[in-house]
């Protein structure tokens, strides 16, 4: 054998030493688990984060896991048999096996994009690599599903860790072992590295402690007010919660009866209104619509008392009444957008259960009102971490808006968190310019006594749904009591607010209700404008009790949902009247431009 191959072969028996060694001790640990030792399987953010959840009441299915060793065992032999025959300059169609092989070649590279690169298949040490680290992924995730736990949300918790453990173990996210990166090494002659570090570093000197803020998108390509939140308008309110933005109307005559639009306080609002093309609200004004924006603060520790009530009185309740000031008119159409959505719906439930009739319809985009079934988001708390959690909240007066943008790439951490990873700090480069990640990395905090208040109220307690769980001000708080006409939009693809769960949310209210469900995810499914729309929408008039059902019952339509919202809004929004213009009342003249400078305060600058 030749020194070369000697070298090849050590390199791959290092490298599958280490995978199986590992192997054998999530093995080793899980049976002594189920012997109650309670070891566990480390979690990518913190090794006893899984460990808590094996401790429960827990059974191993042996003679599942026993089959699955000795496929594991099969596939291994399998691997070291082909891996012999490339080191002996054999091609896998030499392998009696070859149909096989190639099947399962051409699944790997379609399904998992990691590994779109030819070497993982050409070159048979980057091929052992590829193939040892699947083997070696789907034990340790069958090794899971051996597993019988009593609670459900211990087993989705345990099954999302080990995930996240096994992505961030991935070939792909290291020097040696990605072609793309040693490709780039050498045409580079190393300086890929050198500035990849030059960016991690920067990134890292505007990450807070507790969480690490990867860049997504060229940080200087984008400014408010130029090629982001342009659309034309006057701040016409403010207190130290909200701005609010009327926008400047675009048809002399339009609806007599206004839009509010409640984006979500966790997240700037001008994902709503990113360029002429993609944004929301020149759709709701070509549409003629008279629209109104409420733009939150970004919060300092000065404002950490501020609960989520307080978000509710100084935000909605108290824009209602502004904008009804201004257009002289006794209703206003409110739609939100996520928590904001979900902010409006205790808005509603307080008026109505005043016998304030100021609310002529409400809109959801991708809201939860039952947080039965949170999504992925749910795998962060436990009782033990949500204290945690809270605590540091109250010792920072805020909750960082940093870290909560990067656990919701984590929740699509191969889309969002480890292929930035490769790009910027292993091969070196910088962002691309991308509208939509700019406004995901434009973090905002959240105060203190509101992130405790929300997160126990709704993705913990679940009491919104619950007729008088909650009480504000001596007012029982009753989705029920919603009795005017609301609209429910939900994502198909979206990993934040499961579809399924916001349909739940349908079903609370008692007013007539349309649930439209469009195509894409929790962001690109919402800004899917009527001129180049490129996802279809499902529509059904009916609201059985499963979702399935109404799914199965949908009709899919080419195209934006937003022409079937504007139209569905026509009977709430009274004739066309003639548009007046930001500012021109004297109660209410115009503060400052749009988009205002409560959005400008970025947390990384």
């Amino acid at each position: 054998m030749s020194t070369d191959e000697t070298e090849v072969l050590a390199y791959i028996e290092k490298y599958a030493t280490v995978f199986n060694a590992l192997a054998q001790e999530v093995l080793t640990r899980t049976n002594k688990t189920a012997e109650g030792a309670g070891a566990s399987v480390p979690g990518m953010f913190d090794p006893q984060k899984l460990a808590a959840l094996l401790n429960g009441d827990i059974k191993v299915d042996s003679n599942k896991l026993i089959q699955q060793q000795m496929q594991y065992m099969q596939k291994q032999t399998d691997l070291w048999q082909q891996a012999s025959k490339a080191m002996m300059g054999q091609s896998l169609s030499d392998n009696n096996n070859d149909e096989k092989a190639s099947n399962a070649e051409a699944k790997n590279k379609s399904s998992d994009r990691r590994f779109a690169h030819s070497d993982w298949d050409q070159n048979p040490v980057f091929r052992y690599i590829k193939e040892s680290y699947l083997a070696n992924s789907d034990m340790l995730s069958n090794m899971i599903d051996a597993i019988e736990f009593s609670d459900e949300k211990a087993a989705k918790q345990a099954k999302f860790f080990t995930r996240q453990y096994v992505n961030s173990l991935s070939p792909t996210n290291f020097v040696l072992t990605n072609p793309e990166v040693c490709e780039e090494v050498i045409n580079s002659k190393g300086q890929n590295l050198v500035k990849g570090m030059q960016n991690f570093l920067e990134d890292l000197e505007k990450s807070p402690l507790e969480a690490f803020k990867m860049r997504q998108s060229d940080s200087d390509a984008f400014k408010l007010g130029e090629n982001l939140a342009y659309t034309p308008g006057k701040v016409v309110f403010q207190n130290e919660l909200i701005q609010l933005i009327h926008y400047t109307p675009i048809q002399e005559n339009h609806y007599q009866v206004p839009v509010l639009i409640t984006p979500p306080f966790i997240n700037k609002y001008y994902v709503l209104d990113l360029d002429e093309k993609k944004s929301m609200v020149k759709g709701l004004l070509n549409a003629g619509y008279s629209v109104f924006m409420i733009s939150w603060v970004n919060p300092t520790s000065e404002l950490s008392d501020n609960d989520f009530t307080d978000y509710m009185r100084k935000g909605p309740l108290e824009a209602i009444e502004q904008v009804k000031a201004i257009t002289k008119q006794k209703q206003v159409n409110l739609t939100g957008f996520c928590v904001g959505g979900t902010l409006l719906a205790m808005t509603a439930a307080y008026l109505r259960a005043l016998g304030d009739e100021s609310i002529a319809s409400l809109t959801f985009l991708t809201t939860l009102l039952d947080f039965n079934e949170p999504g992925e988001v749910g795998n962060y708390f436990s009782e033990d971490m949500l204290p945690m959690i809270e605590q540091n909240a109250e010792l920072k007066g805020v909750f960082d808006g940093r870290i909560i943008g990067m656990s919701f790439s984590l929740l699509r951490e191969n889309n969002l968190f480890w292929s930035f990873f490769i790009e910027n700090y292993l091969k070196g480069k910088d962002p691309a310019p991308f509208d939509i990640l700019y406004w995901n990395s434009d973090a905002t905090n959240i105060p203190a006594a509101c992130f405790k208040q929300y997160m126990r109220t709704t993705y913990w307690e679940n009491k919104l749904k619950d007729p008088g769980a909650v009480v504000i001000d001596g007012v029982p708080i009753d989705l029920g009591k919603i009795d005017m006409p609301s609209y429910f939009l939900s994502t198909v693809a979206d990993h934040i607010v499961l579809w399924q769960g916001a349909y739940e949310g349908a079903k609370l209210v008692s007013g007539d209700s349309r649930f439209v469900l469009a195509g894409s995810g929790h962001l690109a499914g919402v800004i899917n404008p009527i001129e180049g729309g490129k996802y279809p929408h499902w529509l059904n008039d009916e609201l059985p009790d499963s979702s399935q059902d109404w799914f199965d019952g949908a009709k899919e339509h080419n195209g934006s949902w937003w022409p079937d919202w504007h139209q569905w809004m026509q009977s709430t929004s009274g004739k066309k009247i003639k548009a007046p213009q930001p500012g021109q009342s004297k109660q209410h003249p115009a503060i400052m431009d749009a988009p205002g400078d409560y959005v400008l305060k970025r947390l990384d600058e």
